[in-house]
C-alpha cells in the first residue's frame, strides 16, 4: 500500500510538470511568428536542436542519479526532459499553425466537432446529434472542453494545445510507471525510446497516443499482478500479493474505456489471454491456485466496469428501449494493412533493427522475466487479435487490426531496449578483463545516443503529411498557417452570424443540416446528419435519415417539404447549409435550379468503404415566406423562420 501511494503521488508531481512544461513551451512557441513548416525548414531545424538537448538533459538526469547524490533532482530533470521532448517534437512543427496535425479534414474533423460540443456544455451530449447521449467515448474530449470553456478558448482552437499537453502528461505517467519497475536508469530510456515512437506513429489521434505509450508499464504490471497467486509450492496457498497491480490495471482499463473503445477491447483481449495462461499453467497445483488468476481478472473486469459506467451507462441504458442502427458500422473499414500481418522486426530502418532485437529477446526471456512476459503476451495478442479480424470479414465486419500497429512497434521497442540493455551488459561482463570489454559500454551508449538523435529528427519528416494538412486547412478564424489565400471555411463567422441573428437562438439549440461538417467542428450546432455512418450514433438511425434527405429530392415545392419536416421523427433541422448544384431545365428566372448536399454511405467491403452521393433539392422548396435564403461566398444558407 505504501507503494502505490509513492507511485499515485510520483504520478500527480509528473502530470503537474509535464502539464507546466507543455504550457510554458507551448506559450513561448506561439509568440513568435514561424514561417510555415511545409514551406521552410528552419521549424525542423529548431525542433531537432530541442530534441538533442532534451536528450543530453536526459542524460545529465542518469548522471546525476548514478553519482548516488540528488536522486530527487534526477527524477524531476528526467519528468522536465521527457515532457519537454514531447512538446518540441510536436509543439515546434506546428508553431505556425493553430490546428492540429491532420488539420480539420476527416477523422479530425469529427474530432474537433466532439471537442467543440464538450467545450459548449459539459453534459455527454453525442457529437452531432440533439438529443442523445454519447456514443463514441468523451473522456479525452470531456477535459479538453472543460479546459476550452474555462479559459474561455474555442474548442478547435484548444485541440492543438490540449493533445500535445495530454500525450505529455501520459509520457510523464509513464516515465513514473517505469522507474517503480525497473532501474531508474533503464526507465528513462526506455520511456524515451518508447515515446518517440509513439509521437511519429501515434499522435495524430492522441487519446490513442496516451494509452499506447502507457501500455507496455501497464501490460507489465498487470502480468505481475495476475502472477501473484502463484503458491510458493505445488497445491500450496496462493500468495495474496499483486492486488495494486490488478487494482491499477482495472483503474487502467476504465480509463481506456472512456477514451477509446478499440485499445479497451485489445487491452482486455490481452489480460484475459494472461489470465487464461496463468491459470493453465496452474492446473497441476490445485483447483485454488488455478482459478486465482481469473478471481484476480474478475477484479479487474468490476473496477474496469464501474470506471467505464460513468460514459457508456446513459447510452446503453437509452439503446435499451430506443431503436438503433449502424450498429457495427464503425468497424467497417479494411485498409490494405488490415488484410495483412505486419513485421517490423523485418523490416530494415533502425526501428526495425530494434524490433528485431526486442523479438529476439521476448523469445529467450518470455518464460524467465516477468518484462518480457508481459510485453510478449502484448505482442502475441497483436496478432491474435489481426487474425481474428481477418475472420470477422466473413462476418461482414473487421476488429480493426490495422491500428495496432503502433501498439506493436512501442511494445517491441520496449522489448528491444531490455535486449539491448542485456546484450550489452553481458558482452562487458564477459570482457571485463580484456580492453574490449571496458569500451563495450561507452561504444554502446555513443551507439544508443546516436540511434535516439537520429530517429528522433526524422519524427517530423514521417508526420509530414499530416503537418502539411494542418497548414493547408483553413482554421477557425478564416486563415491558413502557411498564409496563403484560405478556402470556403472563411465565410463561415459570417454564416454563423447570419444564423444566430436569424434564428436569435444559442447554437445549441439549433439544428443544422449541411455536408460541410467543418461548420460544425468550429460552432457547436447541432447537425441533422452526420459525416458518415462509421462515426454516427447508433440511436441516430443514419441509414433512416438518410432515406428522408434523399427523399426530399423528389419534392418541387414548400408545403410537402415543410410537412415531411414536421413529421420527422427526429428533431427537424431549421438551418440548411448547401452549395448551388445544376440547373437542367432551368428558366431564366431561376426556377427549377437546385441546391445540393454531398453526402457519405457505407459501401464495405469495398474499399474505399466511403461512397459519397450528391442529392439535389429543388430550390423551389425553399422559395417560400417561410424560408430566409441568401448566397454566402460559394454557399447557399436557408433558415427555416420560427
Amino acid at each position: 500500500m505504501r507503494n502505490a501511494l509513492a507511485t499515485v503521488g510520483h504520478m500527480v508531481i509528473a502530470v503537474a510538470i509535464a502539464a507546466a512544461v507543455s504550457v510554458i513551451s507551448l506559450t513561448a512557441i506561439g509568440r513568435v511568428q514561424w514561417p510555415a513548416f511545409p514551406s521552410s525548414n528552419q521549424l525542423h531545424a529548431l525542433t531537432t536542436v530541442g530534441q538533442v538537448g532534451c536528450i543530453v538533459g536526459l542524460l545529465c538526469a542518469g548522471w546525476v542519479w548514478r553519482r548516488g547524490r540528488g536522486r530527487t533532482l534526477a527524477r524531476l530533470l528526467a519528468l522536465v526532459f521527457v515532457s519537454a521532448f514531447s512538446v518540441v517534437t510536436l509543439g515546434m512543427p506546428l508553431g505556425a499553425t493553430k490546428l492540429y496535425l491532420f488539420g480539420i479534414s476527416v477523422d479530425q474533423q469529427f474530432r474537433t466537432e466532439y471537442l467543440t460540443r464538450l467545450t459548449d456544455s459539459s453534459s455527454l451530449h453525442d457529437m452531432t446529434y440533439a438529443g442523445l447521449p454519447a456514443f463514441y467515448p468523451p473522456g479525452w474530449f470531456w477535459v479538453g472542453g472543460r479546459i476550452a470553456a474555462l479559459s474561455g478558448t474555442p474548442g478547435w482552437e484548444t485541440f492543438k494545445p490540449w493533445a500535445i499537453t495530454s500525450i505529455t502528461i501520459a509520457i510523464a505517467v509513464a516515465l513514473v510507471l517505469w522507474w517503480r519497475l525497473i532501474r531508474f536508469e533503464y526507465a528513462v530510456i526506455v520511456t524515451a525510446a518508447t515515446a518517440a515512437v509513439t509521437l511519429a506513429y501515434s499522435s495524430p489521434e492522441p487519446y490513442s497516443a496516451m494509452i499506447t505509450v502507457l501500455l507496455p508499464p501497464v501490460l507489465i504490471l498487470t502480468w505481475s499482478g495476475l502472477r501473484g497467486g502463484t503458491p510458493p509450492q505445488a497445491g500450496g496457498t496462493p500468495r495474496s500479493g499483486g492486488w495494486a497491480a490488478v487494482i491499477g490495471a482495472g483503474i487502467f482499463l476504465g480509463v481506456a474505456a472512456t477514451c477509446y473503445t478499440l485499445l479497451l477491447a485489445y487491452s482486455a483481449f490481452t489480460v484475459l489471454l494472461m489470465a487464461l495462461a496463468l491459470a493453465a499453467s496452474r492446473r497441476h497445483d490445485g483447483l485454488k491456485a488455478a482459478l486465482d488468476p481469473l478471481r484476480r481478472l474478475a477484479v479487474i473486469g468490476v473496477i474496469t466496469a464501474a470506471i467505464a459506467s460513468t460514459t457508456w451507462l446513459p447510452f446503453l441504458l437509452r439503446a435499451a428501449h430506443d431503436p438503433v442502427s449502424n450498429t457495427g458500422s464503425a468497424y467497417h473499414y479494411l485498409p490494405a494493412d488490415g488484410a495483412e500481418l505486419t513485421f517490423p522486426m523485418l523490416k530494415f530502418t533502425l526501428l526495425g533493427a530494434l524490433c528485431l532485437l526486442g523479438t529476439l529477446w521476448l523469445v529467450v526471456r518470455a518464460r524467465s522475466s516477468v518484462r518480457a512476459g508481459g510485453l510478449a503476451a502484448g505482442v502475441l495478442a497483436v496478432y491474435v487479435w489481426s487474425l481474428l479480424s481477418m475472420l470477422a470479414t466473413l462476418a461482414r465486419t473487421t476488429l480493426l487490426s490495422f491500428r495496432l500497429q503502433s501498439t506493436l512497434a512501442v511494445l517491441l521497442t520496449a522489448a528491444g531496449v531490455f535486449g539491448f540493455i542485456e546484450v550489452t551488459r553481458a558482452l562487458a561482463a564477459r570482457g571485463r578483463d580484456h580492453a574490449w570489454g571496458r569500451a563495450v559500454l561507452p561504444v554502446a551508449a555513443s551507439i544508443g545516443l546516436a540511434a535516439a538523435i537520429a530517429f528522433s529528427q526524422d519524427i517530423p519528416d514521417v508526420l509530414r503529411p499530416d503537418l502539411t494538412i494542418a497548414y493547408t486547412d483553413t482554421d477557425g478564424h478564416g486563415q491558413r498557417g502557411d498564409r496563403r489565400p484560405p478556402s470556403s471555411e472563411k465565410f463561415y463567422p459570417e454564416i454563423d452570424t447570419a444564423i444566430t441573428r436569424a434564428t436569435g437562438k444559442p447554437r445549441d439549440q439549433t439544428v443544422v443540416m449541411t455536408a460541410d461538417y467543418s461548420f460544425l467542428s468550429y460552432y457547436p450546432y447541432f447537425g441533422f446528419q452526420g459525416l458518415t455512418s462509421h462515426y454516427a450514433n447508433p440511436l441516430a438511425q443514419f441509414d433512416k435519415r438518410a432515406a428522408a434527405i434523399k427523399s426530399w429530392s423528389k419534392l418541387k415545392a414548400a408545403d410537402p417539404f415543410i410537412n415531411a419536416l414536421d413529421t420527422l421523427p427526429w428533431t427537424p433541422p431549421t438551418v440548411f447549409l448547401m452549395r448551388h448544384g445544376g440547373s437542367a431545365g432551368a428558366s431564366a428566372s431561376g426556377l427549377g435550379s437546385t441546391y445540393t448536399l454531398r453526402l457519405a454511405e457505407d459501401v464495405y467491403p469495398n474499399q474505399p468503404n466511403v461512397r459519397r452521393y450528391t442529392v439535389e433539392l429543388n430550390a423551389a422548396m425553399f422559395a417560400d415566406p417561410r424560408f430566409t435564403v441568401s448566397t454566402i461566398g460559394p454557399f447557399v444558407l436557408a433558415i427555416r423562420k420560427p
